[in-house]
């Protein structure tokens, strides 16, 4: 393939011990560390060696006890992102870290004031991954009895976006004077009180941070409905996406990088960064006999409830060998959407099992499942990479610390001699990694067009 000026972004998006749902059985992943820093840390380290742009950390606020196996098979178990994260901080001095934070069972005031702390203490790397919640055990964890439907989330995560941003504007970027002699901490002149009142949300402020290194934190999206490629196009940076195809992977591309003009931005204002979960050998017998060792280790209780997560539907009253029986139509599905859709679809159009399903998606969980050698792997990227289906990717380890370690070693070399992907970081925070404007204070903006006028 011809060579590109542009470069990948790659996310190291660390579920552990692995994304594998039976990572934590594979030999080497090491299950027992999944509160353990010193193990994260490593991890970042790695990711960090490698250039990454930055790490990537899921949550959810639920134990599904509705598979009672599966609950004693799987890992239930994980840090709390922004805590992990601001730990990290410390022991890094340049990859990004990226959190997941759902704007339906949070208040905007506290994730603004988290993200702000985050991004001051990092000097600039933080970024919020917007998401709305799709599992409906969460509701009964915050004083609600059903979820949310589905489009009353995205209204919802709108308005709260909108909030947050707003907070982070409460300090304009030079409001802060530190004046021992004439004992002036701010400029209150620069100070701006939100006083936010909207269908969800009332919010007075100021917000008790200054504002952000990078103006607002990064921010990241993963939804692939219509009300979530409209919310990323006007609001998203990053969006994080699920596509078995690179003909799926293309529309996508296309079609959310063209809502972009409508909302006054261009296509480089958002990087688009498919799931990839790479299974690496030195060989490509290697890399087929890891794949099928995972396969063999899925309980078959834990894989079942994974798929039923997944597409929000029971599947165990079914037979494991036979087909998905008849689903629900898509609008009678309250949880994720596309993810209902890609699996179903994948299903049908390659005639799979129930079991088979699971095996195919308990990895990747309904993202990109590659395999092979570094230079197979490099291909496959490649070729996405350059016939504008994706910015870069969010690379899934299968297991930890091993999948990540192999690719930092034998993948990112390979990309770097192609020339798509960077040697060395060349700037300090995340907007820099990801080639992204800072937000512009809406007070400049404003003092900016006075300017003008008078003139």
């Amino acid at each position: 393939m011809s060579k590109s000026t542009r470069q990948m972004k790659l996310g190291a998006f660390l579920m552990t011990p692995g994304h594998h749902v039976a990572a934590w059985r594979y030999p080497g992943a090491e299950a027992s560390e999944v509160l353990n820093l010193k193990f994260y840390k490593k991890l970042a380290q790695t990711a960090e060696r490698g250039k990454f742009d930055m790490l990537f950390l899921a949550d959810g606020y639920s134990v599904s006890e509705k598979y009672a196996e599966a609950v004693a098979q799987t890992v239930t178990v994980r840090p709390e992102p922004i805590t992990l994260l601001s730990a990290l901080a410390a022991v890094t001095e340049h990859v990004g870290l990226a959190g997941t934070v759902s704007t339906t069972y949070n208040e905007p005031y506290h994730v603004a004031r988290k993200f702000a702390s985050l991004d001051h203490l990092s000097s600039g790397r933080a970024a919020w991954n917007v998401v709305t919640s799709a599992n409906p055990d969460e509701a009964l964890n915050f004083n609600k009895e059903s979820h949310l439907l589905h489009s009353l989330r995205y209204e919802r995560a709108e308005e709260f976006l909108n909030v947050v941003t707003g907070l982070w504007d409460s300090w304009e970027d030079d409001a802060f004077l530190y004046d021992k002699d004439n004992a002036a901490f701010a400029d209150k002149s620069k100070l701006h009180t939100l006083h936010h009142k909207g269908e969800w949300f009332s919010v007075k402020g100021p917000l008790n941070v200054a504002r952000p290194v990078q103006g607002y934190p990064v921010i990241i999206q993963a939804g692939s409905s219509d009300p979530g490629k409209e919310l990323a196009a006007r609001t998203a940076e990053v969006i994080f996406t699920a596509w078995q195809t690179l003909e799926e992977a293309q529309r996508f591309y296309r079609d959310v990088k063209g809502r972009l003009a409508k909302y006054g931005r261009s296509p480089e204002d958002l990087k688009i960064m498919p799931g990839i979960f790479p299974i690496i050998g030195r060989t490509e017998e290697e890399a087929i006999e890891k794949k099928a060792l995972l396969e063999q280790l899925i309980p078959e209780e834990a894989g079942v409830s994974l798929l039923s997560q997944l597409i929000s539907f029971d599947l165990s009253p079914y037979p494991v060998d036979g087909p998905l029986p008849d689903l629900p139509e898509l609008n009678q599905i309250n949880g994720g959407k596309t993810r209902f859709t890609l699996l179903k679809d994948l299903a049908e159009r390659e005639n799979l099992t129930i079991r088979q399903l699971y095996q195919r998606i308990a990895g990747a969980r309904g993202h990109r499942e590659i395999f092979g050698t570094p230079v197979q792997i490099a291909d496959q990227l490649e070729e996405w990479f350059l016939s504008g289906a994706a910015d870069g990717f969010n690379i899934m380890p299968p297991y930890l610390p091993g999948g990540l370690e192999e690719f930092v070693d034998l993948v990112v070399p390979e990309l770097q001699k192609r020339g798509l992907f960077r040697t060395e970081y060349s700037g300090t925070t995340l907007r820099d990694h990801l080639e992204l404007k800072r937000p512009v204070h809406p007070a400049a903006i404003e003092s900016t067009a006075v300017l003008y006028s008078v003139n």
